[in-house]
């Protein structure tokens, strides 16, 4: 039985919470969930964004589920997701992007990871401001280290699962001190894995444009924060939207899953949320505690489950309110 910290998070985060527990629960899933929120509904009872006893559960668990947390916008809190990231040196941020039958997409045949560093550049938070001269400035830090830890998850991803293809998206034409570092550190993880045959490089903006073009020729892509943050969202488009895709923060030492897209307070309780992305983010959840015959096993009750569009929800073209098309794929089970 593994033990996992759960934070539903606020908006439509409970019920699609709710979702994900009960299609866990008919699978007979071997996880205890320790539950304990964050975001505003904790700021309204507890007095604190991220409270002390989620800090002690990850730090027991080590593993988490997250569904979406909403940070007050111009109150001085900073955001709940990179405040984690940075607590617990979660450097790698996972996207995987696949193309799905019955969901509706602008291109077939798309299967790539996106690895973003987590904890440096443009997010490292080194702001200042010089209102004498109205000037804001933002430090983008890279470091050595931080370069080659996520060049290297890219690479031993890539090796561990058959991948042969990574590509790093950078702009060292113009940010040539950072894009070196990103370029040299790939250049030494390529050498560490010989069974990953390819390896490029393209500019941030060349890279945009080909993945709009043909996204069906990246497989692995490593990349810097904020090129991340950007490319990240640009590929869930592709496949179909944030309310489809997964996502991970990982360290050392730790993991964090959780639905990449917004609290979206304005469908809450309403029963219309989609709960895909957080439930494909606990399917990854299961690969990363090595439970993978269960993943795979929901996994393909989902997929049937978009294979008939009226027992999806609204966002997927059918009628299915949340529980329905939890129960939906639950009834798939097998």
């Amino acid at each position: 039985m593994h033990l996992v910290t759960l934070t539903p998070g606020d908006g439509i985060g409970p019920e699609i919470t709710r979702a994900v527990l009960d299609i866990f629960a008919a699978a007979q899933v071997p996880v205890q969930w320790e539950e304990h929120n964050a975001g505003v509904t904790t700021l309204e009872s507890e007095g604190a964004l991220l409270p002390q006893s989620l800090f002690d559960s990850l730090e027991r668990t080590r593993v988490g589920l997250k569904g979406p947390i909403t940070t007050p916008v111009g109150k001085g809190f900073r955001s709940v997701n990179i405040t984690l990231r940075q607590k617990y040196d979660l450097y790698q941020n996972v996207r995987p992007a696949k193309t799905t039958a019955g969901i509706d997409t602008p291109f077939k045949g798309i299967d790539l990871v996106l690895f973003r560093e987590n904890t440096e550049g443009l997010y490292s938070g080194l702001e200042m401001w010089d209102e004498r001269l109205g000037i804001a400035d933002s430090i983008s830090r890279n470091t050595v280290e931080g370069c080659r830890k996520i060049s290297r998850a890219a690479f031993a991803y890539a090796a561990k699962h058959g991948r042969k293809h990574v590509t790093l998206a950078h702009k060292g034409n113009i940010l040539k001190q950072a894009g070196k570092l990103m370029i040299d550190a790939c250049k030494e993880a390529s050498a560490e894995y010989p069974e990953v045959t390819f390896y490029d490089d393209r500019i941030i903006d060349n890279m945009c444009m080909q993945l709009v073009v043909k996204p069906q020729q990246f497989d692995v892509i490593v990349t810097t924060n904020l090129f991340g943050d950007i490319l990240s969202d640009l590929c869930a488009g592709l496949v179909g939207g944030l309310g489809v895709v997964s996502g991970a923060n990982i360290g050392d030492n730790m993991a964090i899953f959780e639905a990449v897209h917004g609290s979206a307070p304005d469908i809450a309780g309403q029963g219309k949320a989609n709960p895909t992305a957080l439930l494909r983010s606990a399917l990854m959840m299961l690969e990363h505690l090595g439970e993978k015959e269960y993943a795979t096993r929901i996994e393909a009750a989902l997929n049937e489950t978009f294979l008939h569009k009226e027992q999806c929800t609204g966002d997927l073209g059918g009628k299915a309110s949340t529980t329905e098309f939890a129960q939906h794929i639950i009834d798939k089970l097998k």
